[in-house]
């Protein structure tokens, strides 16, 4: 029982050191090259030395070692697994009794402690992070990152609807229409060049606008070139920010989804956002599984031919998942299947590799 502690924690203390060294230098070589490429938009900003370390920095590390986890826990396993096996430490281990799949377990266990870490960061650490970290670049970087929405059609309120050929960022939204329903009937259609949000009134403006009540005997028609009013609808629900999504922690997300979803809004990006932080964390487990299993035998070419593969593998899990992700964008794929195919592929050659190390 000691003995298999004794591997257990020795395991373990390599994995985990491993993985952070790798991390924690990755990082700062990032933030390096960040700091030459933003240094010249830090100085005529006058931003000060606490903005850029508390403001951006400190959120800027967290997004991008969640980033990487995937590929450096790859890494991290391929790199101390092929140095214990040219080292006949892992001959050693199997030939004193242990089973592979026992010698696998301290590796899962490690897997389960980086899965609970990148689960945790990127459901609740890094959303609030990367809106500091936005609004920060919006501030002193970029110019902005509030776009255009198009072809915007909302249920504002039951029975409500209104559509906006699009929206700009002084908040007008033009080529206006908005209708009623009682049931399935029409009762009044209204038409317009143009709505525009009064900040100092809290009122929408339209301009030139056609207007048409129904009723069960006759139909009333207006026209008028302006008319304030209230609407079930705030500004802010269409300027559309460049990757919103991912300020939101996942309660959050989840709600917003289901708050647009009745509103009729598009929710795929939310919803691929939503799925990528549950697929992601899991990978942990499938790649420690394949990068064990290729690095624990002694083949032709040493650390470097396994580190070279690894590389390969990894990224092509990367690719894999930038296409599926274009697969549930196109629609060819539901959301949930498309970011799932990559772990589900994976799991396979995972538990191939595994068994053909295990022999």
């Amino acid at each position: 029982m000691k003995f298999y502690k004794t591997i257990d924690f020795y395991i373990t203390k390599k994995f985990l050191g491993t993985f952070f060294y790798a991390i924690a230098l990755i990082l700062s070589i990032v933030v390096v090259f960040d700091v030459s490429e933003n240094l010249d938009e830090f100085l005529s900003k006058e931003v000060t030395v606490k903005e850029i370390v508390f403001d951006y920095y400190l959120n800027f590390i967290p997004y991008f070692a969640n980033l990487f986890s995937p590929l450096f826990t790859f890494i991290a396993v391929i790199y101390f697994t092929s140095k214990m096996a040219y080292n006949s430490e892992i001959i050693a281990i199997l030939s004193s009794g242990v089973s592979y799949a026992r010698l696998m377990r301290p590796y899962m266990f490690s897997a389960l402690i980086l899965a609970i870490f990148s689960y945790y960061l990127g459901n609740y650490v890094i959303p609030p992070a990367t809106k500091v970290m936005n609004d920060f670049r919006l501030k002193n970087i970029e110019n902005t990152r509030i776009g255009v929405e198009r072809d915007i059609h909302r249920q504002i309120e039951p029975g409500v609807f209104i559509y906006m050929r699009n929206y700009t960022p002084n908040d007008v939204g033009n080529n206006f229409t908005l209708e009623r329903f009682d049931g399935a009937n029409l009762v009044e259609k209204l038409t317009a060049d143009n709505i525009r949000w009064d900040a100092e009134t809290g009122k929408w403006v339209i301009n030139n606008y056609w207007k048409r009540t129904i009723f069960d005997n006759y139909e009333l028609l207006e026209s008028g070139y302006r008319i304030d009013t209230t609407l079930n609808m705030k500004p802010e629900e269409f300027r559309f920010k460049k990757n919103e999504m991912e300020t939101f922690i996942t309660p959050e997300l989840i709600s917003e989804i289901k708050l647009m979803k009745t509103r009729g809004v598009n929710t795929l990006e939310w919803e691929i956002e939503k799925h990528k932080r549950m697929a992601t964390p899991f990978s942990t487990f499938i790649l420690t599984l394949i990068g064990a299993s290729l690095a624990s035998r002694k083949i032709k070419g040493g650390l470097g031919f396994h580190l070279g593969l690894g590389l390969a593998l990894s990224f092509s899990y990367i690719l894999f998942m930038q296409i599926s992700t274009v697969f549930a964008i196109s629609g060819s794929a539901p959301v949930f299947i498309a970011m799932w195919i990559p772990n589900i592929l994976y799991s396979v050659i995972a538990l191939f590799v595994s068994r053909w190390a295990a022999k």
